[in-house]
């Protein structure tokens, strides 16, 4: 039977979230109903709020989340009822090209993560009347959704849902573009901007990876300081002072690696991660910027030079069913600081604090707890 739950929804951008009943569907063939427990706040979701994420609205927020399967559609074989899940924003079917050569990170499944649609061209969140989409067919900010079961991803019975929800999206972003998307080896120089949720797991990521320097530049003294719980050798609050110090550390020959991960890119930070890259030195984009503005904006000749490269990072260029669970192992072996990325805790009715919080550079990663 269809359920009545709470979510969270921004009905245009510049509209802050609102708590409304939403009426939800039954899953259908290949999809599961979804008791979220936990869900992150990050950044992305904040895009929408701001109109600098082209999705349809309104809309349900979340795309981090970690719950039990309530219930299950025709044809579902990857979970049944009861099992314990982590949503990965990005679906895996492991049947189509992406997924088959190594590459869920872009399963052809997650096609409508801007409408929050299905594959079938419906939607299972209504209110008055009016279909809603969840943010990446997701919306963990509901206590229930339906989401497809290429979403799910088996969740141990040892792993706190407030864990499971960061290596939905957060955890292997970060980690991933350091690790996968960056390459970092033992010995390089890696220069990360933006420590927030996703930046201070590409810290772990570069520094478990055998990075010499992971040099960390974020204006906020806050997440400088956790920077260095996370593995930052060291720490700057401009590019400016990060660019001196690595000129100065690597006897000018620059940083193998520069990880753009702040919480809004700009064309100025695009800029000085490639002047602090060096001959055959590679940048790392993860994060996105403004709607309409261009932040890669250079001369050619700055890439031809040292012969340096430009390239984005989706996903961490993570395979979620293979790397959620190796980053839960690490985790267990206490080789992954999981626990220190949750600054704060919140309710369903405090998301609109929760942001604020972190605009204010006060959190690293906040969650809501929909049991609250």
């Amino acid at each position: 039977m269809p359920v009545t739950t709470r979510a969270a929804i921004t009905r245009a951008a510049h509209r802050p979230w609102e708590i409304v009943e939403l009426q939800l569907d039954e899953p259908k063939a290949h999809e599961v109903r979804v008791r979220f427990h936990v869900a992150g706040l990050c950044h992305s979701d904040d895009h929408i709020t701001r109109g600098d994420a082209p999705v349809r609205l309104p809309v349900v927020g979340g795309h981090e989340g970690a719950g039990i399967v309530e219930s299950v559609g025709p044809g579902v074989s990857r979970v049944k009822p009861g099992d314990r899940i982590v949503c990965s924003y990005i679906p895996a079917c492991g049947a189509c090209r992406p997924c088959s050569t190594g590459h869920q990170n872009m399963c052809e499944k997650g096609l409508n993560a801007s409408t929050g649609m299905f594959l079938d061209g419906t939607f299972r969140f209504h209110l008055d009347g009016e279909d809603l989409g969840g943010f990446c067919t997701l919306g963990t900010f509901s206590q229930y959704a339906v989401v497809s079961e290429w979403a799910c991803i088996p969740l141990a019975d040892d792993i706190p849902f407030e864990i499971a929800a960061l290596v939905g999206c957060g955890v292997p972003t970060g980690w991933g573009s350091a690790v996968h998307a960056a390459g970092v080896r033992a010995g390089q120089t890696v220069v990360i901007y933006g420590a927030g949720g996703v930046g201070s797991n590409a810290v772990q990521g570069a520094r478990y990876a055998g990075a010499k320097n992971v040099v960390v530049v974020d204006p906020v003294a806050f997440k400088r300081d956790m920077a260095k719980v996370f593995g930052a050798t060291h720490t700057f609050p401009d590019a400016k002072s990060a660019h001196e110090f690595v000129v100065d550390t690597t006897w000018g020959q620059l940083a193998d690696h520069a990880i753009c991960t702040p919480g809004v890119l700009t064309e100025e930070i695009v800029n000085a991660a490639v002047q602090i890259t060096g001959k055959g030195g590679k940048v790392t984009i993860t994060a996105v910027g403004k709607l309409g503005e261009n932040s890669v904006h250079l001369p050619g000749g700055m890439l031809i030079g040292y012969q340096r490269q430009i390239r984005g990072a989706l996903f961490g260029d993570s395979n979620p069913l293979y790397d959620v669970p190796r980053l839960l192992d690490l985790y267990r072996a206490g080789d992954l600081k999981l626990d220190e990325l949750i600054t704060n805790r919140y309710s369903l009715d405090e998301v609109n604090q929760g942001y604020a919080d972190m605009l204010d550079g006060k959190n690293i990663r906040g969650i809501i707890l929909h049991d609250v």
